[in-house]
C-alpha cells in the first residue's frame, strides 16, 4: 500500500489553485509556491519579498513544452535527453508562442510577470507530484506559476519544518511529502536556454546535464562557479 496518494493530493491542490488559491508543493527539486490567477501570484511575490527582476516559472511537461515553446530540434533533442533518457529535472528556458490558446487562461499580467522577451521559464521532470499536477494543469487548460516556497534569497525549502512562517501562512494547502529527493544540493533546479545555451543558474544536477551536453551534443557548459 502506497503511502502517498499523489493522485489524491495532485486534485485537492489543484482544485483549491484553479480558484484563486495558493498551494506549497513538494517537488524533487524543493518545495514550490504555485498559484494559478494573477491575485494569486501578486500575494506569492509581496510575501517572498521578490526583486522585480525575478520572474515566475510555470509547471510544465512534455505536452505544455511541445503546445507553448519553439525551439529547434537541437532544443529539443536537448531536452529530451535531459529530462526523458537521463530522467533529470530541468528548468527549461526558451521562446515561446504568445498567441496560444493555453495562454488564454492567464491574464497579459501575469505573462508579463512570467516571462522575459517572450521566453518562458518551464519547470520539467520534477517528481511524481510534479507529474500529477501538472497533467491536471494540461488537461483543464489552466497553467500553474509560482517558484521556491522561501523569503527570496534565503535558499529552497526542502522540508516544511524549514519554511518561514510568512510562507506557510499565504498557503491555503500545504502537501508535506517531508524530506525532497535533492536536498543535498541544497538549491533548486538548473535553469538552461536550450537555444542560446546560455546557464541562468547551476542548480540540481548541473553535472550531469552537463555531461550529458558533452556526451551526446559536443556542447560543453562552465564549471560550477557556486560549488
Amino acid at each position: 500500500m502506497s503511502l502517498l496518494k499523489v493522485e489524491e493530493d495532485a486534485k485537492r491542490a489543484f482544485d483549491i489553485l484553479i480558484k484563486g488559491g495558493i498551494g506549497i508543493l513538494p517537488m524533487d527539486v524543493g518545495y514550490s509556491l504555485i498559484g494559478g490567477s494573477l491575485m494569486s501570484l501578486k500575494n506569492i511575490f509581496q510575501t517572498k519579498k521578490r526583486s522585480k527582476s525575478k520572474l515566475n516559472a510555470m509547471l510544465g511537461n512534455e505536452a505544455l513544452h511541445n503546445e507553448l515553446h519553439q525551439v529547434s530540434q537541437r532544443g529539443r533533442e536537448i531536452i529530451d535527453a535531459i529530462c526523458n533518457d537521463y530522467d533529470l529535472p530541468l528548468g527549461v528556458i526558451a521562446p515561446c508562442d504568445r498567441n496560444h490558446p493555453l495562454f488564454s487562461s492567464v491574464t497579459d499580467e501575469v505573462f508579463n510577470l512570467s516571462t522575459l522577451n517572450d521566453t518562458l521559464l518551464m519547470l520539467m521532470n520534477a517528481g511524481r507530484f510534479h507529474k500529477e499536477i501538472t497533467d491536471l494543469s494540461y488537461k483543464n487548460g489552466h497553467l500553474l506559476f509560482g517558484s521556491s516556497a522561501n523569503i527570496s534569497l534565503t535558499g529552497t525549502k526542502f522540508c516544511i519544518e524549514d519554511m518561514q512562517s510568512e510562507i506557510l501562512e499565504i498557503a491555503d494547502i500545504v502537501i508535506d511529502y517531508g524530506l525532497m529527493k535533492y536536498n543535498l544540493y541544497g538549491q533548486s533546479s538548473t535553469l538552461l536556454n536550450v537555444e542560446t545555451l546560455e546557464v541562468f543558474r547551476e542548480g540540481v544536477c548541473y553535472e550531469n546535464i552537463g555531461h550529458i551536453l558533452k556526451k551526446h551534443f559536443s556542447i560543453t557548459l562552465p564549471p560550477r562557479q557556486n560549488s
